[in-house]
């Protein structure tokens, strides 16, 4: 199965984390790697 995403986030910091949030707030779907 393939999944495809709008927005990788390599970093799980607070810096990722915003940018994830953000994205996924605006309709993106978000992967977010630690």
């Amino acid at each position: 199965m393939v999944k495809i995403y709008d927005v990788i986030i390599i970093g799980a910091g607070p810096a990722g984390i915003m940018a994830a949030i953000v994205a996924a707030q605006k309709g993106r779907s978000v992967l977010l790697l630690e």
